[in-house]
């Protein structure tokens, strides 16, 4: 009786998969920017003469403009719908990765990529897309949030080996532009499937987050911080890998091909493996599916450190992917349990902007350790390092919410 009623009061429709669909499309060509960076790092130092750490910062100035532009844009799409900034951001992404490629200055590519393609265009793809889909859904949310998050992983599956080809066959200029016109063109039809209005908006009492004396168990305020502490030394761990696995091939004798296709692997791995992970978060809840996920990136990075044949970064490459794949969307889920409906947005982008502050930070460090050391595996070592401290941090969360 109780699963009758609770069916006919459902706000879920046809509808919300369609903006499940699109938001999971948008993701995918919107985060190949980010990607487009990391296939070109190694060309771009060459072609100029920068130490390596420089276009490593474009990368990290783009996810920190994802990051704090995720707030506002979800500021936007409360007050309006997340249609519009979707809008700004398929033009954003597309028109800042091509005004990037004919600038030769280290300055100008790090601040177009930080205010132009971060800031404005990348930041509509994950927390306002994350936190619109959870108000389609209260049934199926963990699964629909899973489906969405995983195109940030499904964009690296797919776009380091076109990447890698055309910057081989074409240079890395040609092919920033050419992924900049396909990106605007791809991007801005899939904004008219958020022209609907948002259910969970609308009947914000149906199933919309936690009881307010549930939410209100332990301090808001510092289950933020300690959340945005994790995420961020989560993420530092989670970039070393991410950003750097091409170079670091390349730098073993394997070829760059090699290299695409195990950052391929290890980002098809982890779209897999958020799936699971998203069932898995409705079943023992965000914060436990943080601990296990973070727990198992530990010991894969510290295997980065150790693989010294091909044949062994392509399994620990696997590996890790499946391992830190449901980390993120964890997040949100989390989010959503332990804080209420009103504020959701702002909150999801303040985790998410730690999240991109700690892929930022891990990109750069990546870079600068090899800088200091001439190799990549002390880096990784010091991923795990924050890995370490993302652990503590996710305890602390538990602890607090225990009684809940």
């Amino acid at each position: 009786m109780a699963d009758t009623t609770r069916n006919s009061q459902s706000i879920e429709t046809r509808v919300g998969w369609i903006v499940v669909a699109a938001s999971l499309f948008y993701l995918v060509i919107a985060y190949g920017s980010a990607h487009l960076i990391i296939v070109s790092l190694k060309p771009m130092a060459e072609a100029y003469g920068w130490p390596r750490w420089m276009p490593s910062t474009a990368y990290s100035a783009l996810m920190v403009g994802a990051g704090v532009g995720g707030i506002i844009m979800g500021l936007w799409a409360d007050h309006r719908s997340i249609r519009w900034p979707a809008t700004l951001g398929s033009v954003a992404t597309g028109g800042g990765i091509i005004l990037a490629s004919f600038t030769q200055d280290a300055w100008s590519l790090i601040a177009i990529c930080g205010l132009v393609v971060g800031l404005c265009g990348t930041s509509t793809a994950f927390s306002p897309m994350l936190a619109n889909v959870t108000l389609w859904f209260d049934r199926r949310r963990g699964i629909a949030i899973a489906i969405v998050a995983s195109g940030q992983a499904l964009a690296g599956a797919v776009w380091p080996i076109i990447f890698e080809r055309g910057v081989s066959q074409a240079g890395w200029e040609q092919t920033w532009r050419t992924y900049g016109v396909v990106a605007i063109l791809a991007m801005v039809p899939i904004t008219f499937a958020f022209r609907w209005p948002v259910p969970g908006r609308s009947r914000p009492g149906r199933r919309a987050g936690p009881d307010t004396d549930r939410s209100q168990a332990a301090s808001n305020r510092v289950l933020l911080i300690l959340l945005s502490i994790a995420i961020v030394g989560c993420c530092v761990a989670m970039a070393m890998p991410m950003v750097h696995l091409v170079a670091f091939c390349s730098d073993l004798g394997f070829s760059s091909a090699s290299g695409a296709r195990m950052l391929s692997i290890l980002l098809f791995c982890s779209a897999i493996s958020r799936l699971g992970f998203g069932l898995v978060s409705d079943r023992i809840g965000g914060p436990r599916t943080i601990l296990i996920g973070s727990t198992a990136q530990a010991v894969a990075l510290g295997l980065f450190a150790v693989a010294g044949t091909e044949t062994a970064l392509y399994l620990v490459s696997g590996f890790f992917g499946l391992m830190f794949g449901g980390i993120v969307p964890a997040y949100a889920i989390t989010v959503r349990e332990l804080f209420p409906v009103r504020g959701l947005s702002w909150r999801m982008g303040v985790v998410f902007l730690g999240g991109t502050a700690g892929m930022a930070l891990g990109g750069f460090l990546g870079g600068w350790v090899f800088d200091l050391a001439g190799n990549y595996r002390p880096a990784f070592l010091v991923g795990v390092a924050f890995n370490l401290i993302n652990l503590m941090a996710v305890v602390a969360v538990l602890w607090r919410t225990r009684r809940r």
